[in-house]
């Protein structure tokens, strides 16, 4: 078991041998991976597991935000086959495999930037993500989890299973190298890029409370899982 300078040591090398390797734009990173990215994923097998059983069994309409081949999607339908589902996903390759796996379930695939899609006004019974938020800045998430929140019903849940930063250095170093990579290799603001700039649970759990959201649990199974709840009663 490292220990957090010596992790601390890793990613600074780590960002020094990969300081001249393009940034890669979102979409395309996850459409060439296709092939073993199920594969790669499969060391959060119990993540996926802990998350299908922190959505409520009554949940019968959800929305997955970067939903990529549904691998957390698999176990919720595992639990309740006739959830009905709504997938945002940046990458076209990612939602066909998930429809080829699922062709038999309620399940809407929507290719489109999670951050301009409309949530609605209190229509679902839970929102989830998995190891998707972590690739994206802190101002984009906040407007997002108020968006979330005004989507979710009241009493639903938004359940976040995440890279969580383990201290404000990694926080800080990871921010720095984005910014500084974006700016070298000449990458408009707009355009989105895999690269991990995680919070801190302090920054994360705080933007998510500042939405509205009660942090009901918090899980740390490999990926921390952050179960949130919307008041029963919300007053407009």
């Amino acid at each position: 078991m490292k220990t957090q300078e010596e992790y601390l040591q890793g990613l600074k090398k780590w960002l020094r041998d990969t300081e001249e390797v393009p940034l890669e734009e979102m979409s395309e990173f996850f459409a060439k991976r296709l092939g073993d990215y199920e594969e790669h994923m499969s060391v959060w097998e119990k993540s996926y597991r802990l998350i299908a059983e922190a959505v409520p069994d009554e949940c019968r309409k959800i929305l997955d935000l970067g939903c990529g081949t549904g691998l957390e999607l698999d176990q919720i339908w595992k639990r309740n086959p006739e959830t009905e589902v709504t997938g945002v996903d940046l990458c076209r390759d990612m939602l066909d495999k998930l429809l080829d796996k699922h062709p038999d379930k309620r399940f809407t695939p929507v290719c489109q930037d999670y951050f301009q899609y409309d949530f609605g006004r209190e229509q679902w019974d839970a929102v989830i993500s998995f190891e998707s938020l972590h690739h994206f800045w802190p101002e984009c998430k906040k407007e997002l989890y108020r968006k979330i929140y005004g989507g979710v019903k009241a009493g639903g849940v938004f359940v976040l299973g995440d890279y969580i930063a383990c201290c404000d250095e990694e926080e800080e170093l990871l921010r720095e190298a984005c910014l500084e990579r974006r700016k070298r290799f000449q990458i408009p603001e707009d355009r989105f890029v895999h690269f991990d700039i995680p919070l801190t649970m302090e920054h994360e759990t705080a933007l998510l409370q500042e939405a509205g959201f009660r942090i009901e649990n918090i899980m740390d199974e490999n990926a921390a899982i952050i179960v949130c709840r919307k008041a029963d009663i919300v007053i407009l």
